[in-house]
């Protein structure tokens, strides 16, 4: 299957397009942010070649409900998306399915390290 080629006015487009570094993560942290509920700027991330593909790596905060709350009423775990695992875990398929699909990259993984804990008093933890 090929790509067609994009044209203005019947004249074909050559030319290369390319994400820089700094757009592609940046992209990827606040695709992370958003999975994971904290600020773009508290995630870090990481680029590695995988066989021609791209492997992100992230460091980054999880927000998590206040602790009286969980201990008063456990089922608040599963309203704001489960244990920090589950939440881990989604997040990752999140991140690549939104980094894919928005910069045209073809990442082979995401692997996340969480790095500590927010308290989001109010709302929904995503």
């Amino acid at each position: 299957m090929s790509t067609p080629v994009p044209t203005v006015r019947g004249q074909a487009l050559n030319g290369h397009n390319r994400i820089s570094t700094q757009a592609l993560t940046s992209l990827a942290k606040a695709a992370a942010a958003n999975a994971l509920g904290v600020e773009a700027q508290d995630v870090r991330a990481d680029w590695a070649d995988d066989d021609g593909l791209l492997a992100l790596f992230l460091v980054t905060p999880i927000s998590i409900p206040p602790l009286k709350a969980v201990a008063l009423d456990p089922g608040q775990v599963e309203r704001t998306g489960g244990s920090i695992w589950d939440r881990t875990v989604k997040a990752k398929a999140r991140i690549l399915e939104t980094v894919t699909e928005l910069s045209g990259a073809r990442l082979s993984r995401v692997d996340i390290r969480i790095s500590g804990a927010t308290v989001s008093e109010g709302g929904r933890v995503q």
